[in-house]
């Protein structure tokens, strides 16, 4: 009586990670991705490693878990990795208010982010 299981919308040389509302915007956050899309594994790691904007550390975690997802349950090379995809979509904003002059407000939004990234196995060169 339960419902069937969905297809994989993934190929079997691919895996993939989400991070869901990370407190920063999705422009600053595209930034970020732009930086290691389609770029291999280590090399983007390394390049976030040292990245000087804050949100890089939270897509070094996401990169680190795409790795660990492909690496222990899809069966995949880590040497052969890059990322296929790193897309960033919006989501919700905090409304917030401030005072201002004259008993009046101005609103302050605090938008936050999603982050998704595919990475993929390189087919052997021979």
């Amino acid at each position: 009586m339960s419902k069937k299981a969905l297809p994989r919308q993934l190929a079997d040389t691919e895996a993939m990670a989400v991070v869901r509302n990370l407190r920063v915007s999705s422009q600053k956050l595209n930034l970020v991705a732009q930086l290691i899309r389609g770029k291999k594994a280590n090399i983007a790691l390394a390049e976030l490693t040292f990245s000087t904007k804050r949100i890089a550390q939270d897509v070094k975690k996401a990169l680190q878990s795409a790795i660990a997802n492909a690496e222990n349950n899809h069966q995949l090379d880590v040497d052969r990795l890059y990322i296929k995809e790193a897309s960033v979509g919006q989501s919700f904003e905090l409304k917030r208010f401030h005072a201002r002059a004259r008993g009046r407000a101005s609103r302050i939004e605090k938008p936050y982010a999603h982050l998704r990234i595919v990475v993929r196995e390189r087919e052997e060169t021979v």
